[in-house]
């Protein structure tokens, strides 16, 4: 059996240059291995795509390994007493669960974002993201990330689960502080701001399920009421979990894709001018392209159940391995040129939304949200510029941007 090789210096995800470009660091690691151990984060890094793809469908892998082991049968060290609030938000979200509590709760979601649903939703975020962009102008520009990013998945989101309008400034903050609690080896500072985000969080859903039982609506979380009352196996603690993962993921991969995606348009001004050319035939081809360049979630991390083995080197039962996204989705066995900009890629099987019974299940929504700004800023600001060179988020797994300032 193969021994792994150490992942080389250029892996340094605390390092602002990396930071700020991780994917000669992927080559590096594509080139010197298919697994590599990380000993920082005591994970093991598989950086390509074949192999990232397999193992997001491997069921010898799992987000928890809570349904089948203890901490102390597993090898690891339960979490601290003080950070039970966060774990027990996260912990029961259908991201972090494997079956059959997954497949519940799943299947429950699921009547959310049926195609004829989502497809429903097209004409409000059209029409929100126009408006948007209409204010922006207005304004002869700002900070793309606060007026476009954020405000219209967040209020897409938030229409589908009935938080009142009045409400949604709140879910952005906790969002940012939970989701601090999943990038690599989190800080005590950090826990301690996703403990009192959860707390909240989690207090303020308690009176709106409460407030949709007086008034039940034609909303998500009317509907997973309704399916609680039926005895359809949903714990109300799963459904204020089911909510903050719809409410978190459903706005951040795409904040970020955003930003991110803008970015590299201006970093490319000849794809830039090519997509302006052809909106109208380019903007889907765009969207994904955008996706796998700057992937918005680079890592996924997942449990090993059972040993596996990864080019030759095994990997035991009760270790953790770091899926790299990024590294996968500019492979160049997998993709021409992946280090190029090329909004007309038709071949395009990025990873960016993950894979196997984990897929992003608002990925058709996300695609929607990501082409109406895509147009709106196209046709409603077409000489859209940089204002100023962006500052990086200092996250490593969900990469974006602090702000993005443009001129119109």
């Amino acid at each position: 059996m193969d021994t792994a090789p150490a992942a080389p210096a250029a892996f340094a995800p605390w390092s602002p240059a990396f930071l700020d470009n991780p994917y000669p660091a992927y080559a590096a690691l594509r080139e010197t291995g298919r697994v590599h151990h990380y000993p920082p984060t005591n994970q093991w890094l598989i950086p390509h795509h074949k192999d990232v793809s397999a193992l997001l469908r491997d069921r010898r892998l799992g987000r928890t390994y809570l349904h089948r082991f203890t901490h102390e049968e597993f090898g690891r060290t339960p979490p601290p007493p003080e950070h039970e609030p966060f774990h027990v938000l996260n912990d029961n979200g259908m991201l972090d669960l494997e079956a059959p509590a997954h497949t519940r709760i799943r299947r429950l979601v699921a009547k959310a974002f049926t195609p004829r649903t989502v497809e429903r939703l097209r004409g409000y975020v059209e029409e929100l993201a126009d408006r948007l962009v209409r204010d922006l102008v207005a304004d002869g520009g700002g900070d793309l990330a606060a007026r476009i990013a954020e405000p219209l998945p967040v209020a897409v989101i938030a229409e589908m689960l009935g938080v009142p309008e009045g409400d949604r400034h709140l879910l952005r903050p906790w969002s940012a502080d939970i989701c601090g609690m999943y990038e690599l080896n989190p800080s005590e500072e950090t826990a301690a701001r996703a403990v009192r985000a959860s707390l909240a969080f989690t207090a303020y859903l308690e009176e709106l399920i409460d407030a949709r039982r007086a008034r039940p609506g034609d909303d998500l979380i009317s509907g997973l009421i309704a399916a609680y009352e039926d005895g359809d196996s949903l714990s109300e603690q799963e459904m204020i979990s089911t909510c903050v993962l719809l409410l978190n993921a459903g706005h951040e991969a795409t904040v970020n894709a955003t930003v991110n995606g803008w970015h590299a348009l201006f970093r490319h001004p000849d794809q830039l001018a090519v997509l302006r050319a052809d909106p109208a035939g380019l903007v889907p081809t765009a969207v994904e392209e955008l996706l796998r360049y700057d992937t918005p979630l680079q890592l996924f991390e997942r449990w090993v159940l059972e040993d596996i083995e990864v080019g030759g080197v095994r990997i035991p039962r009760g270790a953790e391995v770091a899926l790299l996204f990024g590294s996968a989705n500019h492979d160049p066995a997998v993709f021409e040129a992946p280090g190029e900009l090329d909004i007309t890629r038709a071949d395009n099987p990025h990873i960016s939304f993950s894979a196997g019974i984990h897929y992003c299940i608002g990925a058709p929504l996300a695609r929607i949200e990501l082409a109406a700004s895509l147009r709106a800023l196209l046709r409603r600001a077409p000489r859209l510029t940089l204002a100023a060179e962006p500052v990086r988020r200092p996250n490593f797994v969900m990469r974006g941007l602090t702000e993005l300032l443009v001129d119109v």
